[in-house]
């Protein structure tokens, strides 16, 4: 997309204004995200503006639309994205884009006011029964083993359930003994 001057111009300020400020996001040639709030709070939003192609003669699109934002009741986005209309509204012509990140910043409060500390969960909880098993998992079976079996590994390893040390090594010298090698004689093939 080709950029008009002042976008140009417009996005240079941005990015040095916002440099290492890692609230702020240029997501394409025209969008640009600011997270609002502490990360992951329930009073927290992520604002997403994004400009048309006559803008600045126009005003840019507000969003608060994205997964970050599930938590927010439907009243309050509907309130930030007017507020934010509002507040671009008698700027028309210039450059709003910071004005109206910075205003949102200013005015978190109040535009999250009306947002409940805990907000309803929008996922599907999934049914447990008694024993707090997800339904649909099997349980895992344990392996049954007759008292003789169990006799036998108890045999294998100590208190700790550990083999004894040194259980896997191999005795040399019954190794040579049972190779061909110390007689002298050699297989033929």
């Amino acid at each position: 997309m080709v950029l008009r001057p002042e976008q140009e111009e417009e996005i240079e300020v941005l990015e040095s204004i916002f440099e290492g400020d890692e609230a702020f996001k240029h997501v394409k040639d025209t969008e640009f995200q600011y997270k609002i709030g502490e990360d992951g709070s329930p009073k927290s939003f992520l604002l997403t503006i994004t400009w048309p192609k006559e803008y600045p003669d126009v005003l840019p699109e507000f969003n608060v639309n994205s997964f970050y934002n599930n938590h927010l009741i439907p009243e309050v986005k509907d309130l930030i994205v007017k507020s934010a209309v509002e507040q671009a509204e008698p700027l028309l012509g210039d450059a709003v884009t910071y004005t109206v990140i910075d205003w949102a910043k200013e005015n978190m409060d109040s535009l999250l006011e009306n947002q409940p500390t805990f907000a309803a969960k929008t996922t599907v909880e999934k049914t447990v029964t008694e024993d707090d098993t997800p339904m649909g998992k099997k349980k895992e079976k344990k392996e049954q083993l007759s008292k003789a079996q169990k006799r036998k590994l108890a045999d294998r390893v100590n208190a700790g359930g550990e083999r004894p040390r040194g259980w896997d090594w191999v005795d040399v010298i019954r190794h040579v003994s049972n190779s061909n090698f110390h007689t002298g004689q050699r297989e033929t093939s």
